[in-house]
C-alpha cells in the first residue's frame, strides 16, 4: 500500500514539474514575441530631438554645451524657435557665447527668443525689434505705478502741462492728455530682467518706441510731466484720444466771449447838380 502511494506521489510530482516546464516555456515564448513586436513597431507619435536646459538658467548666464541636452519631443508640438541641431545652437567656427535673456527651468526647451545671438550680451539691444529705439522716462512713486512695473509690461503714457493760448486766460489752462498707448517697457532703472521677484520704486523706465514716438516723448517730457498707466496683460483694447483740462474736470463751462462787430462806416460827399443834391461815396479817412 505504501509503495502504491509513493508511486502515485512520484507520478504526480513528475506531472506537476512537466506542467510547470510547459508553462514557463509558453510564457517565455510569449514574452519574446511581444518584445519582437515592440521592436518592429513604430512609435504612435512621431518625435524629433531638440535641446532643453539641464538645469535652471538665470537671466544673463552664459550657455555652454554642458548646460543643455537633446531629448525626444513630439514633432507636432515643437515650439517655434526651438534648436534641433547642435550647429544651430553652437555654430561651427563660432567661439562667442550665447547668453540667457529669459530665465528657464530644468527640462525647458531652449528657444531663440530666450537666448542671445552668438557674441551678444543680455542687454537692451537684444530687446529692441527692428526699427525701434530705447527711450528713458523719469518717474517717481506716483507716475511709476508705485513700483509695480516690470520689464515686458505695457503702459499708456499721459502728458500734463500748460497749453499756451488755451482758454480765456492765455497760458493758464493745465491739460492732461494721452500721447502714447500700449508702449512696451524693456527696462526698469538698470535692469532688463523680466523675472525680478520684488517690486521697487524706479527712478527711470526705458520704453521701446519708434523714432517718431521718441520725438513726441522727448518734447512732452521737456514741456511737462509724464505719468504711466499700466495696461493689463490680456487687455487688447486700444485707448482712444483722451484729453482733460481743469474746466472739464470741475464741470465749468467756458464763458462765451462776445465778439463786437465794428459797424462799417460809410463816407460820402455832397454835390449839387442844379436843384438836386447828390451823395457820392468816398474812402473814409481817420
Amino acid at each position: 500500500m505504501r509503495m502504491i502511494f509513493a508511486l502515485v506521489l512520484l507520478v504526480g510530482l513528475g506531472l506537476a514539474g512537466f506542467a510547470v516546464y510547459l508553462a514557463q516555456d509558453y510564457i517565455s515564448g510569449f514574452e519574446s514575441a511581444l518584445e519582437r513586436e515592440r521592436a518592429n513597431s513604430k512609435p504612435a507619435i512621431e518625435t524629433v530631438e531638440l535641446f532643453v536646459a539641464k538645469r535652471t538658467l538665470a537671466y544673463g548666464e552664459r550657455i555652454t554645451k554642458e548646460d543643455v541636452a537633446l531629448v525626444k519631443f513630439p514633432k507636432q508640438a515643437v515650439p517655434e524657435g526651438a534648436f534641433l541641431k547642435v550647429e544651430d545652437l553652437f555654430p561651427v567656427n563660432e567661439d562667442r557665447p550665447r547668453h540667457v535673456v529669459r530665465a528657464m527651468e530644468a527640462k525647458e526647451a531652449l528657444l531663440a527668443v530666450k537666448v542671445t545671438k552668438p557674441g551678444e550680451e543680455a542687454g537692451l539691444t537684444t530687446r529692441l525689434k527692428r526699427g525701434m529705439r530705447a527711450f528713458a522716462i523719469k518717474v517717481d512713486v506716483a507716475s511709476g505705478v508705485s513700483g509695480f512695473l516690470r520689464p515686458g509690461d505695457r503702459v499708456d503714457v499721459y502728458w500734463t502741462g500748460r497749453v499756451k493760448g488755451s482758454g480765456s486766460d492765455l497760458g493758464n489752462d493745465e491739460v492732461t492728455k494721452l500721447i502714447e498707448a500700449g508702449v512696451d517697457l524693456i527696462a526698469i532703472d538698470q535692469t532688463a530682467n523680466q523675472d525680478v521677484e520684488e517690486g521697487q520704486v524706479a527712478r527711470t523706465v526705458t520704453v521701446a518706441a519708434t523714432p517718431q514716438q521718441v520725438a513726441a516723448l522727448a518734447q512732452a517730457q521737456s514741456t511737462g510731466t509724464l505719468s504711466l498707466s499700466l495696461v493689463g496683460a490680456t487687455d487688447d483694447t486700444v485707448a482712444k484720444a483722451i484729453e482733460v483740462d481743469q474746466r472739464s474736470l470741475l464741470g465749468i463751462e467756458r464763458a462765451e466771449v462776445a465778439v463786437e462787430v465794428e459797424e462799417q462806416k460809410e463816407c460820402t460827399i455832397r454835390t449839387r447838380k442844379g436843384a438836386e443834391v447828390v451823395l457820392i461815396p468816398i474812402p473814409c479817412t481817420n
